[in-house]
């Protein structure tokens, strides 16, 4: 079986120590640095935004998998593209004008990313699929990290990999929120490509460790 990409969220971080936690997740095995970008009107919380990219960018030596949780994110993309975004996911629910804003991030010169809340169908990605590299299955209702994972993301994978198949796009599905030790191998036999991982690594009492494991599932 294929080794799932590892996107460790930052926002599950001991922000009073994050260039350390940075340059643990530089030395471990994970893939991408997940960042949570928050605006407390699109989701219930407030989490940091570009000051705080800008910083992470200039520890990280992995790709900054950004996503942004925020109304209106076309009118930020290029300021994130800036402060260091390798990868750039906005939420459907968000974009009056979705495929407009995934060119445009596409345009930048960094991948286009798609999140869709656990409410939001499959299908609502039908006519972008084909356009973009990353799709964020959300597995909880964002805003929080450390919620229950919804199990109906396992029928969601399933849905959402036909739909890929059959519309010859290129897409990797991420799963973000309850992802930990306990579900990862079932998240990657659905046809997860990257998990991203908040408690499951910094609430760990080795975190590199834990990243290793996820990433072996």
């Amino acid at each position: 079986m294929r080794k799932p990409i590892i996107a460790p969220s930052v926002l599950s971080a001991n922000f009073a120590r994050l260039e350390e936690e940075i340059e643990m997740l530089n030395r471990s095995a994970a893939d991408w640095i997940h960042l949570d970008i928050m605006d407390g009107v699109f989701v219930p919380n407030i989490s940091f935004g570009l000051p705080v990219t800008q910083a992470i960018s200039r520890v990280a030596r992995k790709p900054l998998d950004v996503h942004l949780m925020i109304v209106q994110p076309e009118k930020y993309l290029e300021a994130f593209y800036k402060a260091g975004a390798a990868v750039l996911t906005v939420h459907a629910e968000a974009c009056v004008h979705l495929h407009r804003t995934t060119q445009q991030i596409r345009m930048l010169g960094i991948r286009p990313g798609v999140a869709i809340n656990p409410h939001t169908p499959v299908r609502t990605l039908e006519n972008v699929i084909a356009e973009i590299d990353v799709v964020c299955l959300m597995s909880v209702n964002p805003g929080f990290g450390g919620q229950q994972f919804i199990e109906n993301t396992y029928r969601k994978i399933t849905e959402l990999k036909s739909l890929i198949i059959e519309s010859e796009s290129r897409a990797l599905i991420e799963v973000d929120g309850g992802v930990g030790p306990e579900n990862a191998r079932r998240l990657v036999e659905a046809g997860a490509d990257i998990l991203v991982a908040g408690n499951a690594v910094f609430g760990a009492p080795n975190p590199e460790a834990a990243i290793s494991r996820l990433r072996e599932s």
